[in-house]
């Protein structure tokens, strides 16, 4: 007799979703963290079951509450759990290349992973201007991040027409919106070692990224520069061969070996 297939908990869910809105989201994220009400507000819930939820993942050191401010933010057994993975290594690791590649071009630099069909910004450094977006700990679509073509660089054509059916945003007009586009920036990204995309959360701007390889040769990160000042396509292309040898030293540090398939 075959085993039902595991269900989500919906209680579990409704904490995830709590969880979530603590990391923040863009220009939601805020260090001192967030009250009762507005994280009611934002889950669309009744502020009494979110009030409950919060003290019991406060219990088990999920969340935190600021005795002065009352508000709640992200608690330490989630980094606690976060440290025994094997991303504190990668961004330690990946945090000098990235300094350079910001230093370079005078452009915000990025480390990204892949979790499901998501981008989550590992590490982020600033270029030398005033103003920059806050991404680190930020889950945005694969479909709509810098990062997500070199990413998807190994996936065959039908899971990537799969991936934008079924995850395609409403109403852009931009490369996200064609399956085609996408494939022939996949195929760049495996014969060159880059992309170059328009960067669909922000107007004017590009992206350059490349992947990262690990010591089994797999794609487990990629690094991305935003491109926010206007640059010719031959220029973009010049950073994008820079970015893919930034990768791909980075990938021998990681373990894997140049001449490999794959770089």
């Amino acid at each position: 007799m075959s085993e039902k297939p595991p269900t989500s908990s919906a209680g579990l869910r409704r904490d995830m979703e709590i969880l979530e809105v603590l990391a923040g989201h863009g220009d939601d994220r805020d260090a001192d963290g967030f009250g009762v009400s507005w994280i009611a507000q934002r889950l669309g819930r009744e502020k009494s079951q979110v009030s409950r939820a919060l003290r019991a993942l406060e219990i088990e050191g999920m969340v935190e509450r600021d005795p002065i401010s009352r508000r709640y933010r992200l608690g330490w057994r989630l980094f606690a759990l976060a440290s025994r993975t094997h991303l504190p290594r990668l961004v330690q690791v990946a945090a000098p290349f990235l300094r350079s590649l910001a230093t370079a071009f005078d452009e915000d630099a990025y480390l990204g992973v892949l979790r499901g069909n998501m981008v989550l910004t590992l590490l982020s450094v600033p270029s030398s201007r005033a103003y920059h977006r806050v991404w680190e700990g930020v889950s945005v679509p694969v479909i709509m991040a810098a990062a997500g073509r070199s990413l998807l660089a190994e996936w065959d054509e039908e899971s990537v027409r799969d991936l934008l059916r079924t995850t395609l945003p409403s109403g852009l007009d931009s490369a996200v919106s064609s399956a085609d586009e996408w494939l022939a920036d996949l195929a760049h990204v495996r014969s060159a070692g880059y992309a170059v995309s328009d960067m669909e959360l922000e107007d004017n701007a590009a992206g350059v990224s490349a992947p990262v390889r690990d010591h089994r040769g797999l794609i487990t990160a990629a690094i991305s520069v935003s491109v926010t000042r206007a640059a010719a396509p031959a220029r973009l292309h010049e950073m994008g061969a820079v970015v893919a040898e930034t990768a791909r030293r980075l990938s021998a540090v990681l373990g894997f070996k140049l001449g490999e398939p794959g770089m």
